[in-house]
């Protein structure tokens, strides 16, 4: 699943960081903290990994 914003895809690589013992955990705040606990290490890829490109700075509210 890829992130649907720019913000969700820099949250999602900070979680991705603490999860792999990059930055402390105490470090993270709001949307990271939660995808932390909420999603595996391969999610959290998933959505780092997605393309900028065309990508809005946050998603809008549904």
């Amino acid at each position: 699943m890829p992130a649907k914003s720019k913000a969700q895809q820099m949250a999602a690589g900070a979680a991705l960081a603490a999860k792999r013992g990059e930055i402390p955990k105490s470090e993270l705040k709001g949307a990271s903290r939660s995808m932390l606990d909420s999603m595996s290490e391969k999610q959290l890829e998933e959505f780092a990994a997605t393309k900028r490109k065309g990508k809005p700075q946050h998603a809008a509210k549904s």
